[in-house]
This record gives structure tokens, sequence and C-alpha cells, in this order.
């Protein structure tokens, strides 16, 4: 990374998630009284004093632990470590000093990062006190802070930046860069996806539906063009997880698809279309992004993609024919959303998944120019004129006010007389010229207010 890494870690339940949120200043990570909340690394920028870091939120750490979803994520909290340029370790004030923060005291004594011992939930004078056991720890001043009201976090700050290397090369990794937002319904392999793209066991894989808790921006570069990917979690319908965990992780979900530029839709190719799949995908066209739609796991459908002694035949495009003729009768507002097919599992189809992105963003900033736009309209409306009751539709001049989605502004005579149909007729034109692979086109009619816009 281009800034220096703060890594937060330490047991179960001890306020990690919580500190995080207070460094950030907003709430990222999944916050609830019940410990193992945090699954995944996350990352976030905070800025200090005018310093630039990231802060990475772990999931807590259970060193003799043997279930294999605890396993991995003592070794993501374990590969955000070796990441970092400084550790908080947090401890809990109110438990105490307990065996587990011994056992992992152990490990990071070994670590040559600066490790910052921080005491949280240290709300009291009571256990300001107590605090001064976690001295025993070995691991040099101890640091109190309450996460949850904020004591002696801007202390811990001023001592976190002090720690940073004073040659560190401080640039804006996301500067021009194009967000993916993986998103699905849970168990689709968005997780799996994120790993083959990347090439590495970046956020937990496990077959249990709804794993991944929170969404995880992953920043890396292809070809030379920045990405960053938003891992989010499995979408389910709202109404059956108002007041749970479950909600909130369909609420970040949300918010990382408004952050993107691609929402790239993964559904189930074994599965087929499922109405899940539809209401994922038009989150996607109702929050105006482009949009491809990921069909993963296709080795279950077509086993010829499986690499065999080095060989792997051509995919049988009538079976690709078949399945993307199927979803497009069963999604038509989503005629626009190249479908690719891959397997992440064997890796096949990423590079053509990630390339079709890149282009569906670029087309989501395309602008018409201004002259051409007003042909492709009068050309339109002069093959295909439009006259209801009587009274015939003019367009006197058309203009792109923004892009992203791209949106047309069509000044008219009456935008009561321009019916859906019409509105379709006019981007279909414009489609056969400009393609827009990828992204909606916005178009609106707005009447006339003076000559001038008459006149064009």
């Amino acid at each position: 990374m281009s800034r220096p890494v703060v890594a937060v870690v330490g047991r179960p339940n001890v306020g990690k998630s919580t500190l995080f949120n207070r460094l950030i200043g907003q709430r990222v990570a999944i916050v609830e009284d019940t410990p193992g909340i945090t699954r995944d690394r996350l990352y976030h920028k905070v800025e200090w004093r005018g310093q630039e870091f990231t802060v990475i939120d772990t999931g807590g750490i259970i060193l003799n632990e043997t279930d294999p979803l605890a396993v991995q994520v003592r070794v993501q909290a374990q590969i955000a470590m070796e990441e970092s340029d400084v550790i908080l370790f947090v401890v809990d004030a109110a438990d105490g000093m307990t065996s587990t923060d011994q056992d992992i005291a152990e490990v990071l004594r070994a670590s040559p990062r600066p490790v910052l011992v921080v005491v949280n939930k240290a709300d009291n004078p009571r256990l300001l006190m107590d605090a001064a056991e976690f001295y025993a720890l070995g691991l040099g001043d101890i640091h109190t802070v309450s996460a949850v009201h904020g004591h002696g976090v801007g202390d811990l700050l001023d001592i976190v930046v002090a720690h940073f290397p004073a040659d560190f090369d401080f640039k804006d990794d996301d500067e021009d860069a194009i967000r993916l937002a993986l998103i699905g319904r849970p168990n689709v392999g968005k997780s799996s996806m994120l790993n083959s793209i990347l090439g590495e066991e970046r956020v937990i894989v496990s077959p249990i539906p709804g794993t991944t808790r929170d969404t995880i921006d992953t920043n890396f570069e292809w070809d030379g063009q920045k990405l960053v990917l938003l891992d989010t979690a499995g979408i389910r319908r709202a109404g059956k997880i108002q007041g749970t965990v479950e909600y909130y992780m369909v609420m970040r979900a949300q918010t990382a698809l408004e952050r993107s530029n691609v929402g790239m839709v993964v559904i189930d190719a074994s599965t087929g279309v499922m109405d899940g799949d539809k209401r994922v995908a038009g989150m996607a066209q109702e929050a105006g992004r482009a949009c491809i739609i990921v069909v993963n796991k296709w080795d279950l459908v077509d086993p010829g993609v499986v690499y065999h002694k080095g060989i792997q035949r051509r995919p049988d495009r009538a079976k690709i024919e078949k399945f993307t003729e199927q979803f497009r009768k069963d999604c038509p507002f989503l005629e626009y959303a190249p479908l690719v097919f891959v397997s992440a599992k064997e890796r096949f189809g990423v590079r053509h998944a990630i390339e079709t992105a890149i282009t569906a963003a670029q087309n989501h900033a395309l602008r018409i120019p201004t002259g051409e736009l007003n042909r492709l309209i009068r050309d339109a409306t002069e093959r295909r004129p439009l006259v209801e009751h009587g009274r015939p539709f003019k367009v006197y001049y058309a203009t792109m006010p923004r892009v992203q989605p791209p949106t047309i502004m069509m000044f008219c005579n009456d935008e009561n007389l321009m019916h859906f149909s019409y509105k379709r007729y006019i981007e279909n034109q414009i489609r056969l010229t400009y393609p827009f692979e990828g992204t909606p086109l916005r178009i609106q009619a707005r009447k006339a207010e003076n000559k001038e816009q008459e006149k064009g």
C-alpha cells in the first residue's frame, strides 16, 4: 500500500471494531455485543493531523481454536499484522488480562513492528487503575482508551503516527481507481471470485451462506488500471432480516454499491436465475451503476472449462446461449448488462470479467458530444414521429448534464407526451451508435421554458 498501515488485533469482543469505527470517524465495521462478528479484514483510510494512513480491522484471534472458520480468522489477522507498520493490540479493561491475551502477546513479541497495547473500555477511574496489570504482557507502555466515548483516542493517534517511518512515500492509492462492487445473494461465490481475481487468500472463503458480514475494500492494479474491489455480504430479502445482524449486512452492501462505479452481480450458474438474483440486479440498476452479470460456477454446468492435464477445451457455446436467452427473458430490465461466464474455482473467465467491468465503467462515464447527440435525437424523432391526441412531440434541444450514469435531458414542447415506449425507442437509437454496454441510460424530457431553449 502507498500509505502506512495500522492493524487492529486482539481476542474476540474486546472492542476492536468499535475502536476501528472511532478511528475512521464512521460506522463501517459491524458492532454487536456478540463475539466473532468481524471475520474478514476491513481496510479504511484515516487522516490525523494531516497524515494519512490505512487502518485494518481484523477478526478476534483464538490461538488454540481448531474450528476451521476460527482458524481462517486467525490467519487473516496474522496476514494483517504482516502487512502493517504499527500494530494496535486491543485488550479489555473490564475483563482484565486473560490467558488468550497472554498467548497473543507471546506471538506479538516476535513481531518486528511496533506493538501498542490499547486497553479499551477504561470508562471509569477504577478501570483506569486496574489497566496497569497489562504491563505484565511485556510489550511496553499501555494506552488506555474508551472507544465508545472517544476518551484517549486522540492521544493514541498521536503516538501511532509518531511510529511511522520518516521516509514513507505518501500517495493516494484511490485516485483514478475504478470501484467494482461484488454483489449477489448468499453463497454464489463472491469471495471466491475476489480471491481468484487477486490470486491470493485476501478474504475468507467458506461454503457457509452469509460468511462475509462486512464490506471489504481491496486495492489492486490490473494491466496498469487501478481498481478497488468491494466484496459484500450476501443479500437476502430485507423483510426476513429486519433487526438482525444480517439486516445491517444488507445496508452495508447497498452502501458499497452506491459508492462503486460498477456492480458485478454474481449469480450461481448451477441454480439458474433466482428471484434473489433479480432483486440484487435491480439494486444496481436503481442505484444507476454500471452492471455486468458474472455467471459463476460455470464448471458445474460445462465441465469442459475445467483444466485437465493442463488442457482446457472451448466452452460450450450452445449452453452459454441458452443461459443468456433465459436470463434476458427473466431480467428484461438489464438488457444492456453483458453476461460473463466464469469459474472462480478454476480461474476460468476471470480476466474477461474484469476487462468487461472496466469497459462498463468507461461507458458509464462516456459523454456524447452535444452536436452529435442532437443529430441522433433529431434523426430518431424524424424517422418515427410521436403524435398523441393530435399533438406532435417536438424536441428542441438535448444535452447531457451528467454522466455516471449517462443522463440525457431533452427540452421539448410537452414532456407529458413522451411515454415509456417512446423513451425506450430513443434509447435504442442512441445505443445503435454508442452501445453503452454495461451501463444504464437515463433519458428525461423537460418542457422548454423560453425561446432560447426552443432554438437550442
